[in-house]
């Protein structure tokens, strides 16, 4: 049982198991149990057989409804507005603020179409198109997440995505307006008060009112995230993410209150996150412990941190900064502050990380909400070979092959080599017919007749 001083658990790069040890406490299964599996999966055979009458069901049943048809899970445009201006001026006011910064950053990331004609006369390129429909999945209830509207939609809106569909619950048909807010300056024009694998569902198969989506994009529970497993081939989705997580790699001359914080801001989000300091300097540490047992009792969430810090906090001590660089790759992860003198000297080194915070003023926090870049990032070691949700996560790209005559020649004689080597005359042969002087081998058997 968590208390106010939680133990974090302690490693030192210099013991022998010291890997061990760290992966051990980095481990995170995030498949869902069988018996969560069997559930979605009943959920989304029911929801592609029945459309909006499972879809009525489910929802009437898990977040305590009493809807009579699917018609009244749309929430229109003039709700979303009424809700913007019902909010608290301030708050409309950072939420338009945050989103201009993610729209500015997110500008950066557009590519156009591109082509080039090579010197045996082939044009060769790549259409860059954005997707046709896309679902954003944005949690309810008692949690509010606008931050989550904005970084989700703002992409694509930017990607060019023609038709941007909203699902987000409402337990006890209780709507957020902020998130509602959030979703009118974003330009949401179909919102769908649904959730859970219902909603999942619904956008990869279609009803009669939610219309399928090309991709669907979102966190959610583990039931959210079961069906997007299952239904990933039918749409796209952006990924199957773990609990969230940072680490502070600090030279030990950073104010311990702030680090404590920034390590509060991660364990607050849940039990199961995961907080690390990183760090050469062994009475650092200490100080931190110390502003902890400080600190924490002052949180609103002190118990949610408590037993995330308790269960997956860690404090590593490192002989120096060539090793906090090499273990922070071996973490790989999802956000990453360098709270030292000069960040800038160990950035080119660092391979794996969702995002990096750089210098003792840079806050992880800063990111969830208004910095620009996307807060939708890779997790549970995932940023070795991810990167964060993006504009383009909504597009998609063509090949273009465009040959001349001469160019159909020379290329058919590389192919059919190629072709035969693999076992497929039929290639070859395709290749060769391009190819004036080359004489193919005949059609059938010339002996007959």
């Amino acid at each position: 049982m968590a208390t106010n001083k939680p133990a974090v658990s302690r490693l030192n790069y210099q013991a022998k198991d010291f890997i061990p040890q760290l992966d051990a406490a980095l481990s995170w299964e995030s498949i869902a149990s069988p018996e969560v599996e069997k559930t979605v999966h009943q959920i989304i055979q029911d929801v592609r057989a029945n459309g909006d009458q499972a879809v009525l069901a489910y929802t009437n049943r898990f977040d305590r409804r009493t809807l009579k048809s699917a018609a009244e899970f749309k929430i229109g445009a003039d709700q979303l507005e009424a809700a913007a201006n019902r909010i608290d001026p301030i708050q409309l006011e950072a939420l338009q603020q945050a989103a201009q910064r993610i729209t500015d950053f997110h500008q950066y990331q557009t590519q156009d179409s591109w082509d080039f004609t090579d010197a045996g006369g082939s044009r060769l390129g790549q259409l860059i198109r954005p997707l046709n429909r896309v679902a954003v999945y944005v949690p309810g209830g008692k949690a509010a997440y606008p931050s989550t509207v904005l970084m989700n939609l703002i992409p694509a809106k930017v990607a060019g995505v023609r038709e941007i569909v909203m699902l987000s619950p409402s337990p006890d048909g209780q709507l957020n307006d902020v998130v509602m807010a959030a979703a009118h300056i974003a330009g949401v024009e179909q919102m769908y008060s649904i959730g859970g694998a219902q909603a999942v569902a619904a956008a990869a198969y279609g009803t009669e009112t939610i219309p399928a989506v090309d991709k669907l994009v979102g966190p959610g529970n583990i039931y959210v995230a079961a069906a997007k497993r299952i239904v990933f081939g039918r749409i796209g989705i952006d990924m199957i993410a773990g609990p969230s997580e940072i680490l502070i790699i600090c030279d030990g001359k950073t104010d311990p209150d702030w680090i404590a914080m920034d390590l509060f801001s991660q364990a607050e989000h849940d039990e199961n996150a995961q907080s690390i300091l990183m760090t050469p300097d062994s009475g650092f540490i200490e100080q931190v412990q110390r502003s902890i047992d400080r600190l924490l009792p002052t949180m609103e969430r002190y118990e949610v941190i408590a037993a995330s810090l308790e269960n997956r906090g860690i404090f590593i001590e490192v002989p120096d900064m060539d090793a906090a660089i090499e273990i922070s790759n071996h973490i790989a992860p999802e956000h990453l502050e360098l709270s030292v003198e000069d960040p800038h000297s160990m950035i080119d080194n660092i391979t794996n990380a969702g995002a990096i915070f750089c210098g003792r003023h840079t806050s992880e926090a800063l990111g969830d909400y208004c910095a620009g870049p996307n807060h939708v990032l890779p997790t549970s070691g995932t940023a070795r070979f991810s990167s964060p949700l993006g504009v383009y996560d909504f597009q998609k790209r063509t090949s273009l092959i465009e040959c001349s005559p001469e160019s159909a020649a020379q290329l058919g004689e590389i192919a059919s080599i190629l072709a035969r080597a693999e076992g497929f005359e039929g290639h070859a042969r395709a290749a060769e017919m391009r190819i004036p002087t080359k004489q193919t081998p005949p059609i059938g058997n010339d002996k007959k007749g």
